[in-house]
């Protein structure tokens, strides 16, 4: 259930509600996790859009973006870093119309340590997220078989 947040000037992209979906919807599919509601609705992107001027590197350059992936502990094997990184600088780059953008976006790759995912108002441990989800695709299953 990864949170994104990207970090740019105001108006480097052209549909920035699109940008969070089509993120989110990347984080998820790379992670490998099923479409249950518990990931759909906890996996989120959060636009930041920065007044010009507000980034810059030591050369003055402010035409940059950031892109901040959480997850929680071990959710990411080296793979799946690799594409989560290619994935979202490529969306970043097509969304602002700007394919050089991908030499100049940056994405960091941040676990939350373990007990450290609030959700529902609970520090929840990975064994507390595998048992919801798993509870999720029982009941899930269940209904299917119910309706069978």
């Amino acid at each position: 259930m990864p949170m994104i947040d990207v970090y740019a000037t105001v108006g480097t992209f052209a549909d920035d509600h699109q940008l969070a979906q089509d993120l989110a919807g990347a984080v998820m599919r790379i992670e490998q996790v099923p479409p249950i509601s518990m990931f759909r609705q906890n996996t989120a992107a959060f636009v930041h859009l920065l007044p010009a001027g507000a980034i810059s590197n030591v050369n003055g350059d402010s035409n940059y973006v950031r892109v901040q992936v959480l997850t929680n502990a071990g959710a990411l094997d080296r793979d799946k870093q690799l594409a989560i990184v290619r994935e979202l600088t490529d969306l970043v780059a097509a969304a602002a119309g700007d394919p050089t953008l991908v030499d100049r976006t940056w994405v960091l790759l941040t676990e939350a340590p373990e007990g450290g995912w609030g959700l529902h108002g609970v520090a929840h441990t990975n064994a507390d997220l595998v048992t919801a989800a798993r509870a999720e695709l029982a009941a899930i299953a269940a209904a299917k078989a119910a309706g069978a």
